[in-house]
């Protein structure tokens, strides 16, 4: 199955790229996964909310060229339905059995814009706590590769 996640802004922390890196690793036993990391636009410091929404619209434009055809597409963003390791598993499975790439989108820290919201499928939420977005990713490496540890009936979810 190939699996792609979409990041607007680049891992900046060693200790964030080595735990990705980590992640990528144990799941090139279960899928072909692929990072695609946009640019994130720079905010001016006294952005008003029509600074933020041009620069969500850009990144979001860039966001949606990258999606493949025919990808079901999970947009994690904070109103999206609250998930369990057990509803990702199912997503992964449910996906593969139509032979479609998943593809799951990670915003900056402005989060996404409308029109990429409304080419997902699936708008998920790891819960009401925020995250930075680069810590983001490596929970949703760590939640990819648990699902499908639970797939494959293996003791690592518990």
């Amino acid at each position: 199955m190939n699996i792609t996640v979409i990041c607007t802004g680049r891992l900046k922390e060693k200790y964030l790229t080595a735990a990705s890196d980590e992640y990528k690793k144990r799941l090139s036993r279960f899928c072909r996964l692929d990072i695609i990391e946009l640019p994130d636009e720079k905010i001016p410091k006294n952005a008003s909310a029509k600074d933020e929404e041009r620069i969500l619209e850009k990144e979001g434009a860039a966001v949606l060229s990258k999606i493949p055809q025919g990808a079901f597409v999970c947009a994690l963003c904070v109103e999206g339905d609250m998930v369990s390791s057990e509803d990702i598993s199912a997503i992964i499975k449910d996906t593969s059995m139509t032979g479609r790439p998943l593809v799951f989108i990670i915003g900056s820290s402005l989060g996404l814009c409308e029109a990429v919201k409304k080419r997902s499928d699936k708008r998920l939420s790891f819960g009401r706590i925020t995250l930075p977005h680069q810590l983001m990713r490596v929970v949703l490496l760590e939640q990819v590769y648990r699902g499908y540890k639970i797939l494959s009936g293996e003791t690592y979810h518990k």
